[in-house]
């Protein structure tokens, strides 16, 4: 089991525009603070989100800027985008493959290509793409030519969502190619992300028992790949949870249930409007009512997150190993948290949970590429 963290940049509503610049800028230098953290306390992957017009929820559009900079002030983490979208309207794929390509080459291989095609209307429709299925056309026809790119010295393609004339895309990556992930919500992406070849970023909030099904249709598809998108087959399954780790789990509890984390989840409702909203779900303005401290003891007893002592925070983890996850990204800043104490919970984790879990000092994702002979 490796770990990651995950950044999105959320900045709850200020009062004057004034206020709001500020806090964008703090909530920015907070979420570099905890990627930092993360490469000092043995985390492995520092994923940063991308997102467009979702205000409040995700103030992070530019992740490819974010992850560069975190890049050079950290050693050993590496840096992915969780997501970068690949469809032409958002990204044109050659200014994808460049970023791709020149981030590989200024981390020396610590760069890690998640890709998708959004999640929201508003994003979409905010670059002129009329619905949600097309967004899956351009997907499907952008992901493999990402690849041709990277390798070709005269890359041509005429296509229904972009084409280019022949042109040497520059530069080249470093590597063969970053690690290549996608994010996964339902089953069918799970299974075809496992036939691609492709790592798998789950963004579902479910406890491990509900995750089961999803990872193991992931786990049967890729196992059965001979002909990934890629260069090698990155067997990785890595879900997105929450952190509190503290020495008393009753602070933790509290810590956890004081977070504003269900007004974040609200936001995820309001805003991702292609995730299927569970029955009773509040519709905004309206919000889902904050936990107590029990519901969160109740919750991570059951995995649905990873808080408590440094055992209850290990039980948690251990639900995941024994569905088969192979990586817990946990969202540090996806609440009201100080990011003092998101930074105590990350040391205290990765000084006593950590370890137990996480022996190799390689990222898995190095491993893959290793294995295919890159």
């Amino acid at each position: 089991m490796e770990f990651g963290i995950f950044h999105g940049a959320h900045v709850p509503k200020q009062p004057t525009d004034e206020a709001w610049r500020k806090a964008e800028h703090a909530k920015l230098m907070d979420e570099i603070a905890v990627g930092i953290a993360g490469d000092r306390t043995g985390f492995k992957y520092s994923w940063a989100t991308e997102h467009h017009f979702l205000e409040q929820y995700s103030h992070l559009s530019a992740n490819e800027v974010f992850l560069a900079f975190l890049a050079g002030k950290t050693e050993r983490i590496h840096v992915g985008t969780g997501i970068m979208n690949i469809t032409a309207p958002v990204n044109h794929p050659v200014r994808n493959a460049e970023r791709a390509a020149m981030l590989d080459n200024l981390t020396e291989g610590r760069f890690e290509l998640g890709v998708g095609r959004g999640s929201s209307s508003t994003e979409f429709e905010g670059f002129g793409i009329p619905d949600g299925d097309t967004t899956r056309d351009m997907f499907d026809e952008a992901l493999p030519e990402l690849v041709r790119m990277w390798k070709e010295r005269e890359y041509s393609y005429e296509g229904t969502s972009f084409s280019v004339p022949p042109r040497d895309v520059l530069p080249k990556p470093y590597t063969s190619h970053p690690p290549l992930w996608v994010a996964c919500g339902s089953p069918a992406t799970f299974a075809k992300a496992g036939q691609l070849g492709l790592g798998a970023l789950c963004f579902s909030m479910g406890a491990p028992e509900t995750l089961e099904p999803l990872v193991k249709a992931y786990k049967k598809a890729i196992a059965e790949c001979d002909e990934p998108v890629g260069d090698f087959v990155n067997d990785n399954i890595a879900c997105v949870s929450r952190l509190f780790c503290y020495e008393d789990e009753q602070e933790a509890w509290n810590t956890a249930a004081n977070a504003g984390s269900s007004f974040f989840q609200s936001l995820v409702f309001k805003w991702l409007d292609s995730i299927p909203k569970p029955p009773g779900v509040p519709v905004w303005p309206d919000l889902l009512p904050e936990p107590t401290p029990r519901d969160i003891q109740k919750g991570s007893e059951r995995g649905m997150l990873v808080a408590g002592n440094p055992d209850q925070c290990a039980a948690a983890v251990q639900m995941h190993v024994d569905i088969g996850v192979d990586q817990i990204i946990f969202g540090m800043l996806g609440n009201s948290l100080p990011v003092e104490a998101a930074v105590r919970s990350m040391e205290l984790f990765g000084e006593t949970v950590l370890p137990k879990f996480d022996t190799d000092p390689v990222h898995s994702t190095t491993r893959h590429r290793e294995a295919a002979g890159l």
